[in-house]
């Protein structure tokens, strides 16, 4: 997410850390650098001009002049004005005194509504206690009623529609909400052209019978300045109260998030930021700041880990550790509320302090696949004992889990190092504690306190 212009930043900022202090000049060179990349990534001219102004008003002032450290004083000043570009606060939907929630999706064909419709019917549910009733008011382009009821499907969300007119599923999938206690509809409409006279007399039309709380547009964040120029005309005809970006993962420059906010005044309100339902999430926009500028987002990745894992089995695993009792049955359980935060590449982007070349690495989801596929062919008594996994039980598991031997060596050895690891952990924690008692007490999930851990030197070092 944001590769391209994350990396400029990861240049300039590198090159401003080696500098004592900051002359007049060295902050004008670091405007022109910054002002370079923005435009090269596709943010708004008028954009790039308002921000790098407040930028060298700031860095040429006190606040720079009388601190300790003026380089990082500077970078805080570009993460502040970054977030106050991409929208300043957090933006929420807006609450209906009396039930339901109307929400109308918005856009171009192809800029993923239905898909977001989906997705936020599963994020309201899951993180908001919501009641959802998806109402398909597509009437145009094939199959997208039936696409929103497979989905509808998928997340456990009913959907409504009748073979009629936009304006009339609107409005009657209001009463079916009200009918069955849905406390939010969401209406997902057909892709059009701003253009289109016709159409966007449709959608006022819709807008007025239905009486939504709020108009979201949905806008594909891979298409740049023309999202901008969308989202200024689809604003100048409909009564938008906020924007959904789609594809966030996918887009390098980021040209369209960094410029829609200043350009339309509307805030982003979501991101879509995988292909799953799951992967999608509340914009936060001093979050997105800290990710840009490669400091990573550590409240993300902490919502995203509470809502993964399983407090209850985590705190068993816990204890076994502790005792020294760690299985492959754990280790798994592990993995796969780890894979449930979503795509680990993403979780490395989100950790603070990560190099840019390892929250760039391509990671090779498949072979947390194969390691899934080795434990489940073990038997119960394998996976509580690896010890007895002779050469022909070796073969055996490689045989059932498609892999090879050499696969099922590796990861046995890597899981007896990691149990001797913790193992020492446990005992070093025991004698900082000058006790005999049980060992490993207060070790955390999923780090690990390392200070007391004794790591052999090699000879002559």
């Amino acid at each position: 997410m944001f590769d391209v212009i994350s990396d400029r930043f990861d240049g300039i900022f590198r090159r401003l850390r080696s500098r004592g202090k900051l002359s007049a000049d060295d902050v004008e060179e670091v405007a022109r650098e910054i002002r370079r990349a923005l435009l090269e990534a596709d943010v708004n001219v008028r954009v790039v001009k308002d921000f790098v102004n407040r930028i060298k008003e700031r860095a040429t002032g006190s606040e720079v002049a009388q601190s300790l450290s003026p380089a990082q004083q500077v970078i805080k000043i570009v993460h502040e004005e970054l977030a106050v570009t991409l929208g300043g606060t957090t933006g929420h939907l807006s609450s209906s005194a009396k039930p339901p929630e109307v929400i109308v999706l918005v856009g171009l064909q192809g800029a993923g509504k239905t898909t977001a419709a989906a997705k936020l019917a599963y994020y309201l549910e899951q993180q908001e206690n919501k009641r959802v009733l998806l109402v398909a008011a597509d009437l145009q382009r094939p199959a997208a009623v039936e696409q929103l009821q497979v989905l509808g499907q998928n997340i456990s969300v009913p959907v409504f529609t009748q073979p009629t007119t936009p304006e009339e599923v609107a409005i009657a999938g209001r009463q079916e909400a009200e009918r069955l206690g849905r406390n939010v509809v969401i209406i997902d409409t057909a892709g059009r052209l701003q253009i289109d006279d016709g159409l966007m007399e449709e959608l006022n039309q819709l807008c007025k019978k239905v009486v939504p709380d709020d108009v979201l547009l949905v806008l594909d964040s891979m298409t740049g300045q023309t999202a901008v120029d969308v989202a200024q005309s689809f604003r100048a005809q409909v009564d938008l109260t906020g924007l959904v970006m789609t594809k966030l993962d996918g887009d390098t420059r980021g040209g369209a998030a960094l410029s829609v906010k200043e350009v339309t005044g509307l805030p982003i309100l979501f991101a879509g930021v995988g292909e799953t339902t799951k992967d999608f999430e509340a914009f936060h926009p001093d979050r997105m700041a800290s990710r840009i500028l490669g400091m990573g987002d550590a409240l993300t990745l902490i919502e995203k880990a509470e809502a993964a894992f399983d407090a209850e089995a985590t705190a068993r695993t816990q204890e076994r550790m502790a005792e020294g009792l760690f299985t492959l049955e754990d280790f798994l359980d592990q993995m796969q509320q780890v894979r449930k935060m979503g795509p680990l590449s993403s979780v490395m982007g989100m950790l603070p302090g990560v190099p840019k070349e390892l929250r760039q690495a391509e990671v090779d989801e498949s072979q947390l696949g194969n390691i899934e596929a080795i434990i489940y062919s073990m038997t119960p008594a394998e996976r509580k004992d690896p010890s007895i996994i002779n050469g022909s039980r070796r073969r055996r598991i490689a045989l059932g889990s498609g892999t090879s031997t050499q696969a099922v060596n590796g990861l046995l050895k890597q899981f007896t190092m990691m149990r001797q690891m913790m193992r020492q952990m446990n005992g070093a924690k025991s004698k900082r504690k000058g006790g005999k008692g049980r060992r490993g007490a207060g070790v955390d999930i999923p780090g690990f306190d390392l200070s007391g851990l004794d790591i052999p030197r090699p000879p002559g070092a």
